[in-house]
C-alpha cells in the first residue's frame, strides 16, 4: 500500500486482464463502478450472464485458475452476491460473477494464460465453442 508505483501496476494488470477476457468473452460484464476511482486496484469481479459461478469456478480450479464467487462468509451460498444486486447488476449476470484478485507477484504472462483458460470454460459451458 505504501509503493503508489505498485499499486497502479497491479491497477493496469488488472485492466488488461478484464480486456482481453472482454475480447474472448464479449457477452461478460465488468461489475465495477463507472468511476475508476472508486475500484480496488488489485481485484476484477465479471460477470457471465446466464452461467452459474459455482460450476464455472469448478472448471477454472480444475485448470489452475483461482476465482472466488461472492464473500467467504456467503461460502456454499447459491444465491448471487447481495452486494452485486445492490450495485445494480442485474440477477442472470450476478449467478455468473466471478472475483479475480492480482497481488504484487502476478505474472502479466499468466494472466493471458487465465483470460484464455476464463475463456475457454465459458464456451464450453455456453456450448459456444470459439472459432
Amino acid at each position: 500500500l505504501e509503493d503508489g508505483s505498485k499499486m497502479q501496476e497491479m491497477r493496469e494488470h488488472r485492466d488488461r486482464f478484464e480486456r482481453r477476457v472482454l475480447e474472448l468473452v464479449p457477452e461478460a460484464v465488468v461489475n465495477a463502478p463507472q468511476d475508476p476511482d472508486h475500484r480496488v486496484w488489485n481485484t476484477s469481479n465479471i460477470g457471465f450472464p446466464g452461467l452459474e459461478s459455482e460450476l464455472l469456478l469448478l472448471m477454472l480450479s480444475e485448470r489452475g485458475v483461482c476465482a472466488s464467487a461472492g464473500s467467504a462468509c456467503s461460502s456454499g451460498s447459491l444465491e448471487p452476491s447481495p452486494v452485486l444486486l445492490a450495485m445494480g447488476v442485474e440477477p442472470r449476470v450476478a449467478h455468473g460473477s466471478l472475483r479475480f484478485s492480482i497481488c504484487r507477484d502476478t505474472d502479466p504472462g499468466c494472466l493471458e494464460e487465465a483470460a484464455q483458460t476464463v475463456a475457454a470454460c465459458v464456451h464450453q459451458l455456453s456450448g459456444n465453442l470459439p472459432v
